[in-house]
């Protein structure tokens, strides 16, 4: 389809295959080359998708071709529309929502990829027109990590809302934060760390004299990576330690105004995925802020 043609929205639909659910697409799935007799001009594109959509993901300066993927029933005269949309550094897959009349709801690009982008992405429609976006990534100390998001069409707001996460997002850059929600009444409670990816995080404990804790370390070059979750114990007013039962790792918290200093007692490397890995180091407070991004529970 040329930007020369003349084109209604039935002849716009038959470009797309109609497709069977569970349907899955991946970023494994984008042709190597791409068979220009399926090219959809973007001046016919955006006849039926407004093309505020496409410019979100590819900005004005771009010039990208697009090609179609297929169609899903959505039940009741309404269907999603898969379109492929390359350009010299992008290939996005774009999920748009239409209703019985054929006109657009909203749009979702559910695959972006570049060529900087060192994860495995993976979306399945289901069977309830559920939005399934897995990614995954391998590190270099060889540890896997993994996410799972949920998408779902809110007609009544026009989007396709996100409805469950365990993921970090595209390149894993953003950090959940499993304890974030709870109290932070305690002098030391509250976010420490340096870097989006590195995180000391305290919350009010359950007894006097205790905290809850979350740490989240990135350390060289993503060669020594994990967590840490449980309670502290003070042993003095600016001292507390990490000790369980039938876990080798003993951790010290030293805390002061600005900053808390954590000291392996006992070897945690192991935890950051190598045994040369080590939680050591002085980590600053950070300000309060409502930006740590926080678990979306699944819908009831």
């Amino acid at each position: 389809m040329t930007g020369d043609d003349t084109v209604n929205i039935e002849e716009f639909m038959e470009a797309y295959p109609a497709l069977a659910l569970p349907f899955t697409y991946g970023d494994t799935s984008f042709p190597a080359r791409e068979n220009d007799s399926l090219r959809i001009a973007p001046e016919i594109l955006h006849q039926f998708i407004p093309d505020s959509v496409t410019l979100k993901v590819f900005g004005a300066a771009s010039h990208p071709n697009y090609y179609p993927v297929g169609t899903v029933a959505a039940g009741h005269g309404e269907f999603y529309l898969l379109t492929r949309g390359v350009d010299r550094e992008r290939k996005v897959l774009l999920i748009t929502a239409h209703d019985s009349k054929k006109q657009f709801i909203a749009g979702l690009p559910a695959i972006k990829l570049t060529r900087n982008t060192n994860v495995s992405i993976t979306v399945t429609i289901d069977q309830r027109l559920n939005i399934n976006k897995d990614l995954s990534q391998k590190l270099p100390n060889g540890i896997e990590i993994s996410g799972h998001d949920v998408f779902v069409l809110n007609k009544a707001a026009k989007n396709f809302s996100l409805i469950m996460t365990d993921s970090l997002g595209d390149g894993f850059t953003e950090l959940i934060n499993p304890i974030d929600t709870l109290a932070r009444r305690q002098k030391y409670a509250g976010d420490y760390g340096d870097g989006k990816m590195n995180l000391v995080s305290f919350r009010d404990g359950q007894r006097e004299g205790r905290m809850r804790f979350f740490i989240h370390l990135e350390k060289n070059n993503k060669e020594c990576v994990g967590e840490l979750k449980g309670d502290v114990i003070f042993s003095s007013p600016t001292v507390a330690e990490y000790r369980q039962g039938g876990d080798p790792c003993v951790l010290r918290f030293i805390f002061d105004k600005n900053s808390v200093s954590l000291e392996e007692v006992e070897g945690c490397g192991s935890r950051l995925g190598a045994l040369q890995c080590s939680f050591n180091g002085e980590y600053p407070r950070r300000a309060p802020s409502g930006n740590m991004k926080r678990p979306i529970k699944n819908k009831k």
